[in-house]
């Protein structure tokens, strides 16, 4: 069941159109995570629905209550903002507890709260200590645990690893599941970052241009991308995606383009309907393709590649390859790519059943 929808959702700031007709819903006890690139509206639509911005259009319906234009306060929704925003010249501890206190909770209530809170958040011994002597990861955790505090129905995270290194983002990915795991709590994360999606968010609404254009768990996203668009979001190293003109006869489509020819693909019966001659877009994953071995038959539509870089990145290989004047991505376990160098010539296939083909005018997936 939806505790959280929104429908029809439109904010523009003077000539600038931040949102553009928002639709999602998000379930009870789900982390959903809202993807896109910057300026693409994911903070405007939290923003909206904790009340922080009214929408110029459009619903947000918050626990079967229509909280559009309801105050901040009295929508049980609580955010975390991509800076940390805390007091610099209070503690730890009175960080923690100041939404309590604004609300008139009782002292022991409060140091319930901040303790049990604390706790979970394994900042127990910072708590006499100011947010300035707190590592980037613990000032991050000190943010969430203000908003946790108030054991909100709703938690709203924008960016919030953003400003984190590397290691820290891993670690704190960790602590959003496990916390996510062990309140039940309804979370809706926005993101940049494709990893952080794909490994939290148990459903995505992949957003752009203040627009959300597909909703779904990763594998559905990854596997079945409603169009090109999403493709190229979803999967690291990205898509291949390979100028392509629709051959064939009518009856028997296929796909052509500069260095090989494919057929029978899943798209095959939805591309009798395009006439011969569209221009396509012919999709494969970096580990869809596949160097064809010696004495092997190909596995599938077959060409040959020149490598011209390598990027090794521990246990596999990106072998960044040129076909037809199109440039290509290959990952290969490290043990399989060491016996390719720059300049090698190298027979290789993609697998068929595995591709996509998108309408190339307006990007729309043909399956």
């Amino acid at each position: 069941m939806s505790v959280l929808s929104v429908a029809g959702l439109k904010k523009s700031f003077g000539d600038i159109v931040a949102l553009d007709g928002v639709d999602l819903a998000v379930d009870k006890g789900e982390f959903f995570a809202l993807l896109g690139p910057s300026a693409s509206g994911k903070t405007t639509t939290l923003r909206t629905i904790c009340g922080i911005e009214r929408p110029d259009q459009g619903q947000v319906m918050y626990e079967g209550q229509d909280v559009t234009h309801a105050e901040v306060r009295g929508r049980d929704i609580a955010m975390v903002f991509q800076t940390f925003a805390l007091y610099p010249h209070l503690s730890i501890f009175d960080n923690l507890a100041y939404p309590l206190r604004q609300a008139g909770v009782s002292r022991d209530e409060v140091n319930r709260r901040v303790g049990e809170t604390a706790e979970m958040l394994r900042l127990t011994h910072t708590l006499d200590r100011k947010p300035g002597t707190a590592s980037g990861g613990e000032q991050q955790r000190i943010a969430i645990g203000r908003a946790l505090v108030r054991r909100p129905g709703l938690l709203l995270l924008d960016e919030p690893l953003t400003n984190l290194d590397a290691k820290l983002r891993n670690d704190t990915r960790a602590e959003f599941k496990r916390l996510h795991r062990e309140l039940g709590m309804t979370i809706v994360f926005a993101t940049p970052d494709e990893l952080e999606a794909l490994s939290m968010g148990q459903r995505i609404g992949l957003l752009t241009d203040g627009k959300i254009v597909q909703t779904g768990t990763p594998d559905e996203l990854y596997t079945e991308p409603k169009n090109a668009y999403v493709a190229s979001m979803v999967g690291s190293p990205r898509v291949n995606l390979i100028d392509a003109t629709r051959r064939g006869a009518d009856a028997a489509p296929s796909v052509e383009t500069p260095f090989m020819s494919a057929e029978q693909g899943p798209w095959a019966d939805a591309l009798k309907a395009f006439p011969v001659g569209s221009d396509l877009y012919f999709g494969f994953r970096p580990n869809d393709i596949q160097p064809v071995g010696e004495g092997q038959t190909p596995g599938g539509p077959s060409f040959t590649a020149r490598v011209h870089l390598t990027e090794p990145l521990g246990d596999i290989v990106i072998l960044d390859l040129e076909a037809g004047g199109a440039e290509l991505k290959m990952v290969l376990p490290e043990e399989q790519a060491v016996r390719y160098s720059v300049g090698d010539e190298v027979p290789v296939f993609v697998r068929v059943e595995n591709t996509h083909v998108f309408a190339r005018d307006t990007g729309t997936a043909i399956r």
